[in-house]
């Protein structure tokens, strides 16, 4: 199979919209129609100005802390001699680490501003993460960038850009992993009353797991390679401190049991 796929969904004139954006805009979409419908199964329920509000701030920090996450890890040098290449999101470059470290921003303002628990805010927020990944690595599949390495698998790729050789279509595995599976194992979780914290840390740790493993067959940064013993990636290691985190979070037994807004009502 080739990847002949334009990373142009339509143009109007000179104005070209690509798939790479419009599937951000799925992934806000359907995010926004989840955390509404979450909202409405917790015990006390949110309020829905609230939803609207904390997915609004999530999804500006997702864009910023992605674009400036991915200039600062991973192309630093190209960026710098050229700073309005910054602003061409649509070309691709964004960090899903980055992209945690705005939202979390974003969560922390949230919380201060509406007087929540910053680990209420991240716990109602997780489940709806994964299904948002899961279109962010469509964009990256029909882009053709992120490419696995050569394998003869029935179901490898060629990809123009990587060369005439067949490869891991990695991106699909990162949708169907970090995005389809990831989402199925925290909606099940969160459905049932978790101590605060706990959804959180499974989010962490789910996708630490999932990104390091796929990063195994997943071509490199070309301007990073590898960093580490000759095959740790800047993304594993950047997933390092996130699945120690996650371990915490999952793990930890606070003094009092609060289970706050995680009550979902169940049936």
């Amino acid at each position: 199979m080739i990847h002949n796929l334009s990373p142009v969904a339509f143009s109007i004139g000179n104005f070209e919209m690509r798939w790479y954006g419009l599937m951000y805009l799925a992934g806000f979409v359907l995010g926004w129609l989840l955390g509404r419908y979450r909202a409405r199964r917790l015990s006390p329920a949110w309020v829905t100005s609230d939803v609207d509000d904390l997915l609004t701030f999530s999804m500006l920090a997702v864009i910023l802390g992605g674009r400036i996450g991915y200039v600062l890890f991973y192309d630093f040098s190209v960026y710098l001699q050229d700073p309005l290449e910054i602003f061409k999101i649509w070309h691709g470059g964004m960090s899903f680490h980055g992209g945690l470290l705005g939202v979390l921003a974003a969560f922390w303002y949230f919380s201060k501003t509406r007087h929540k628990d910053f680990l209420e805010v991240s716990d109602f927020v997780a489940p709806l993460v994964p299904q948002a990944i899961f279109f962010g690595r469509l964009g990256n599949f029909i882009n053709g960038e992120l490419w696995g390495k050569t394998t003869d698998l029935p179901w490898a790729i060629v990809f123009p850009g990587a060369g005439p050789w067949p490869r891991h279509p990695s991106q699909l595995y990162e949708a169907f992993l970090e995005g389809a599976l990831l989402f199925l194992i925290l909606w099940i979780f969160a459905k049932k009353p978790r101590p605060k914290g706990q959804i959180s840390g499974l989010f962490a740790i789910g996708y630490a797991i999932f990104r390091f493993g796929v990063e195994f067959i997943r071509i490199p940064d070309a301007q990073l390679g590898y960093l580490a013993f000759g095959w740790l990636t800047m993304g594993q290691i950047l997933c390092l401190p996130l699945f120690c985190i996650g371990l915490y979070l999952f793990f930890r037994r606070p003094q009092n049991q609060d289970f706050s807004t995680n009550k979902a009502h169940e049936g």
